[in-house]
């Protein structure tokens, strides 16, 4: 028996000395691969970002916004920002795709013939980093996704930095630009399903970008001189045959997607009381695209304060507007955001009115207005922008409100970007919310995840010390 053992064990040993020596290639599976063309990854990281931002934006932005109200499992609508439910972590998803597109950058500079991919890479670099800062202020940056060489604690940069510095937001988006610009390879962008591989188009984008961060940062910065360039060079985006868009289909898998949740998932949020006063006051018709009448009233629109407790509410549904048919039967017709002309003319009637470019502040506004109006299947009403409320200056409006509420209602499916406005300028006015988790204060900045102190603990703690112990009320850079 002992002799029977042995020889077991024996042969064991000799098999598993085989096996060790074919190990590399018995463990490779033939079928998956060991790298990743470009294209792959750009059209990864776009389709990602405007899948999961447009979904946020509508559980998680509008509410903050107060575009929407969510009338159960809302405790992110009761501003405790620190227990997400359908939504409200966008920072998982925002450092993947930075990853990715970190990724696809290497491999532009590394290889020639992907050399067509560093303007896009660099400018997206910039657009996901201006997302995440916006949202959380100070985060990690220029030592964040080096897991790889070892670095698995990153510091947290100044968000100024993060604008401003080297390797900053404004840096890669001027990187970008001269990349694009001293391109003269003939390969052509693949993956592309933004702009179509239209190099051109991209370089627009880089500059809007510009603009935009630039205005975002104009409160605390003399961008004066940088906006008039950009504007005097003419290269930005005007009209939508140049928007930044992704158009969604109406059927999976690239479909919005609360457009197949269950119909209880999405009948949880209707109207806010706020934005039902803007458009009632507006007279606008885009309320009949963007909301439905009640179920008890075909001929009613009706919102509800945000932030109800509804263990102590006895909320009748049929009373209220659940969101419209484009945001579910009618999803087809849906684009994610990523920059667009209305917001684009929008910023640029501010900057004008600011006296920051020598231009008409109205004629831009009005552009924007119209735009917004066709990009939400409206028709603009004849004295809309005449006579009514929402003409320029009317009875002696404030320009400023005028042009961001504008902006907010139109900027519904990006619905962080409401929120964003709100803080910077004040607008539109935000009520106080029905049953506040948050002592009636208005969130003005997203807390850092519970994972930061579980996996980056030293540099989290020096962030939440700067921020009032990873306070939601402690304003960002620019909002300062």
């Amino acid at each position: 028996m002992k002799k029977f053992n042995k020889y077991i064990i024996a042969i064991l040993f000799v098999s598993s000395l085989s096996c060790t020596q074919d190990f590399e290639k018995l463990n490779i599976n033939p079928t998956a691969p060991v790298d990743v063309q470009p294209e792959l990854l750009l059209r990864k990281v776009l389709f990602d970002f405007a899948d999961q931002m447009s979904y946020e934006g509508f559980v998680a932005g509008n509410l903050l916004g107060q575009q929407f109200t969510a009338i159960d499992f809302n405790l992110f609508d009761r501003h405790s920002l620190t227990e997400p439910q359908y939504g409200g972590n966008p920072w998982p998803f925002l450092y993947e795709n930075l990853r990715d597109n970190e990724i696809l950058l290497a491999k532009s500079r590394a290889n020639a013939a992907f050399g067509v991919y560093e303007g896009p890479a660099l400018i997206y670099k910039a657009y996901l980093t201006g997302v995440l800062t916006d949202l959380y202020g100070d985060v990690p940056y220029s030592e964040a996704l080096k897991g790889k060489s070892g670095n698995v604690t990153p510091k947290y940069d100044a968000q100024r930095d993060i604008y401003l510095g080297k390797d900053g937001i404004i840096d890669n988006l001027n990187s970008a630009i001269t990349a694009i610009t001293n391109y003269k390879g003939a390969t052509r962008l693949q993956g592309d399903i933004i702009f179509n591989g239209d190099l051109t188009k991209w370089r627009r984008f880089a500059n809007s970008l510009k603009f935009k961060y630039l205005m975002r940062a104009s409160g605390k910065e003399n961008v004066a001189e940088q906006l008039k360039q950009i504007f005097a060079g003419g290269d930005y985006i005007k009209d939508a045959t140049q928007n930044a868009v992704y158009a969604f289909t109406a059927s999976q898998p690239n479909n919005f997607r609360m457009a197949t949740a269950r119909i209880g998932d999405f009948n949880l949020f209707i109207m806010s009381e706020t934005m039902d006063e803007i458009l009632t006051k507006l007279d606008d018709p885009r309320k009949q695209v963007l909301f439905r009448p009640t179920a008890n009233n075909a001929n009613v629109y009706k919102g509800l304060l945000n932030g109800p407790d509804a263990s102590k509410l006895s909320i009748s549904v049929g009373n209220y507007s659940f969101s419209g048919r484009i945001f579910r039967e009618d999803a087809g017709r849906l684009k994610a955001n990523f920059l667009t002309s209305f917001e684009m003319n929008f910023l640029l009637a501010e900057a004008a009115e600011k006296g920051f470019i020598s231009a008409d502040a109205k004629t831009f506004y009005e552009t924007g207005v119209k735009q917004a109006f066709d990009y939400w299947y409206s028709v603009l009403p004849e004295n809309y922008l005449k006579t009514g409320p929402a003409a320029y200056k009317v009875a002696n409006a404030n320009p400023i409100e005028q042009i961001i509420t504008q902006k907010w209602i139109a900027n519904v499916i990006n619905g962080y970007e409401g929120w964003n406005e709100y803080r910077r300028t004040g607008f539109p006015k935000l009520k106080t919310i029905s049953a506040s988790l948050n002592q009636n204060l208005i969130p003005v900045r997203m807390p850092y995840p519970t994972t930061e102190d579980a996996l980056n603990n030293a540099n989290f703690k020096a962030a939440a010390e700067k921020t009032n112990k990873n306070s939601i009320n402690s304003p960002v850079w620019w909002d300062n």
